[in-house]
């Protein structure tokens, strides 16, 4: 039944999907989708707009309209989901076999360049690769040049190895699926603790692949560093459509 009252509204236009609103809503009403902050169900938020203050874009307000009245029924199961799979994700990234961190010595050479090669091996030089794995006082991070990429770019692109990984970090997720707040995090950390000399950023042409490049420009942004930062938009028929420099 829907009901007169008040709900956060959110504005596309001025959000970045820095993801600062996710973790200031105790519901659990927010998330990041297709780049950009979401309420997940009307009835999930309370209207009291505990969010506002922490949206550097100014993107959330309150507003007055007809919508599902709040169920606080809903938010205890919602809540009850969330934590359930943060300790589902907590297991695995302690108990995982695939979390042990390993370091492999390809041939030198200089980021992102190589001659192809028909028999050509794999370009990988550090594990894990996962953003949410990897811990963020890892040496291989040191005077690093990273490889931040959306965790589907290597399946349109069919070179990635030979273009992209060759004398870089390779660090992948989603910024969709996964929480963006938590990668602003880590981010920053890293920048904060490591020398990083340049960043280069994969993603695909869908609007879902769009936030990540403003994840790292936030977290640079509370790191307080410039780093040399280029996106790279490739197609989901392969191909690279862009290239751009991240401003700063």
């Amino acid at each position: 039944m829907n009901v007169l009252r008040k709900i956060i509204e959110i504005d596309d236009e001025l959000c970045d999907g820095c993801g600062e609103c996710v973790p200031s809503c105790a519901e659990g009403a927010i998330e990041i989708v297709d780049g950009k902050a979401r309420l997940v169900a009307d009835r999930y938020c309370d209207g009291l707009g505990a969010c506002l203050g922490d949206c550097p874009m100014g993107a959330l307000t309150i507003v007055e309209r007809e919508v599902e009245e709040f169920d606080e029924d809903a938010v205890e199961e919602l809540l009850k989901k969330k934590e359930a799979e943060e300790k589902l994700a907590e297991t695995l990234a302690c108990g995982c076999p695939s979390a042990q961190m390993q370091s492999f010595e390809p041939p030198a050479r200089e980021p992102g360049k190589s001659p192809y090669q028909v028999d050509s091996k794999s370009e990988l030089r550090q594990w894990p690769i996962q953003i949410n794995l990897v811990p963020t006082a890892a040496r291989f991070l040191d005077d690093a040049h990273l490889l931040i990429a959306a965790d589907c770019t290597p399946f349109v692109y069919p070179d990635f190895h030979r273009d992209f990984i060759g004398g870089r970090v390779v660090l992948v997720g989603c910024p969709k699926l996964d929480d963006a707040s938590s990668y602003v995090e880590k981010f920053t950390e890293i920048f904060k603790s490591h020398n990083i000399k340049s960043i280069t950023i994969p993603i695909i042409e869908v609007p879902c692949c769009s936030g990540l490049p403003m994840i790292v420009k936030k977290a640079m942004e509370n790191a307080n560093k410039a780093i040399p930062t280029e996106v790279v938009v490739l197609g989901v028929k392969g191909g690279v459509l862009e290239r751009h420099r991240l401003s700063a």
